[in-house]
C-alpha cells in the first residue's frame, strides 16, 4: 500500500519521515482526517506498537521533506526544548523567483505573530546552489524557527518562493508551480535520549526535480 510518507528512522523514541507534500501535519480547525499524525498512528497501531506518535515540530501542508514525531509526549518534550535552545539545524530546498545575486547572506527581519500580537526575531542563513532562467535554487537554514519563516523572509527581500500564493501574488510571476517550492532536505540533532547525534536527508520530491529538469 502506497502510504505517501516514507519512514527515513524509527527507535523506541523517535521516528523521522519524509512527508509528502500536500498532507497535513495535524489537523487544522476543520478537524481534516488523513494528516501525517494520524497515519502514522494508525500504521503503530497496526504494528501493535502501544505508544503514540507526536510531532515536535510542524511543516506546512504544501512543504515536503524532513520532520520528527517523538513516541510519548515526555520524548516530545525533551525534543521540543532542543528546538527551543536552536540545538537542531533544518536546511531546506527552495526555488525562489528572480535572480538572486549573492552567492550567501542572513537575513534578519522580524516576524510578526499574529496571536501574540508583537514582532518576533527571525533569522535566515541561505547560500545560492544555482542560478536558472527566471528563478533562483536556495539552499535555506531557519535559525529561529518562526512560522512561514523561509516564506517571509524571501518574499520580503523581492524573492518569493516559486508558486507561492499567500504571500505573494502568484499571478505576478511567469514561473507556475502547483504548491510552494520548498523541501525540508536535512535534519542534524542530537538523540533525546541516548545524545547520539543524528543526520538525516530526503531526496528532492519528484514535482521539484521535474521542475528543474524542465527548464
Amino acid at each position: 500500500m502506497n502510504k505517501g510518507y516514507r519512514i527515513v528512522y524509527e527507535d523506541e523514541q523517535i521516528i523521522v519521515v519524509d512527508k509528502p507534500s500536500g498532507m497535513l501535519v495535524i489537523p487544522t480547525p476543520k478537524k481534516e482526517t488523513n494528516t501525517l499524525t494520524d497515519l502514522l498512528n494508525r500504521e503503530l497501531d497496526e504494528r501493535g506498537i502501544k505508544a503514540n506518535a507526536y510531532p515536535c515540530h510542524r511543516l506546512d501542508r504544501e512543504t515536503s521533506g524532513l520532520i520528527i514525531y517523538a513516541k510519548g509526549k515526555a520524548i516530545q518534550q525533551a525534543m521540543m526544548e532542543e528546538f527551543k535552545k536552536r540545538a537542531v539545524k533544518k536546511t531546506y530546498i527552495a526555488f525562489v523567483n528572480g535572480k538572486v545575486t549573492k552567492d550567501f547572506d542572513i537575513i534578519k527581519l522580524r516576524i510578526y505573530n499574529r496571536n501574540k500580537n508583537r514582532s518576533d526575531e527571525a533569522v535566515t542563513k541561505y547560500k545560492t546552489i544555482e542560478r536558472r532562467e527566471g528563478f533562483t535554487v536556495v539552499e535555506a537554514e531557519p535559525v529561529t524557527g518562526r512560522t512561514n519563516q523561509i516564506r517571509i523572509h524571501f518574499k520580503e527581500i523581492g524573492h518569493p518562493l516559486v508558486g507561492e500564493s499567500v504571500f505573494a501574488f502568484r499571478k505576478d510571476f511567469k514561473l507556475k508551480f502547483k504548491r510552494v517550492a520548498l523541501h525540508a532536505a536535512y535534519i542534524r540533532f542530537a538523540h533525546p535520549v541516548t545524545k547520539r547525534l543524528l543526520e538525516f536527508s530526503a531526496p528532492m520530491p519528484g514535482d521539484m526535480e521535474a521542475f528543474l529538469k524542465n527548464r
